[in-house]
């Protein structure tokens, strides 16, 4: 059940968290929480599991990358399916991030349609390339 579903937002500019949460929550996710850099991610990701990680590349202090690289470090989180969000267009980062366990990505600006087929294809144990 979508609302069981526990995800976490991870930006550091609070509009874009507002954004996809918005889309979350209009497919029907209810248990959704927010961080505004790594770090900070991590450690509630240690002190509540979650199902699926959303996070941008881009922050300051730790990165998307280095969240990415933490989460899969860590045995209890290790199979969290993470997708990243970047503004950049895609040159070596895609690959240096499926080489660290990104199960998907996405470009940004993306619709709450793309947004929702990358969701349901990782909840579902699939994962997708960028879009």
């Amino acid at each position: 059940m979508k609302s069981d579903r526990r995800i976490l937002v991870v930006d550091d500019f609070a509009v874009m968290r507002r954004i996809i949460k918005g889309y979350l929550s209009d497919m029907g996710y209810s248990n959704i929480a927010e961080a505004d850099n790594g770090k900070s991610a991590l450690a509630m990701m240690k002190a509540d599991p979650v199902d699926l990680l959303i996070t941008d590349w881009n922050m300051p202090g730790t990165s998307g990358l280095e969240l990415l690289r933490a989460v899969r470090s860590e045995p209890t989180l290790a199979g969290v399916p993470v997708l990243l969000v970047t503004a950049n267009p895609w040159t070596a980062q895609d690959m240096e991030a499926t080489a660290a366990g990104a199960d998907g990505f996405i470009v940004k600006p993306f619709s709450a349609e793309v947004l929702k087929q990358h969701i349901e294809a990782l909840l579902a144990g699939r994962t997708k390339n960028a879009t």
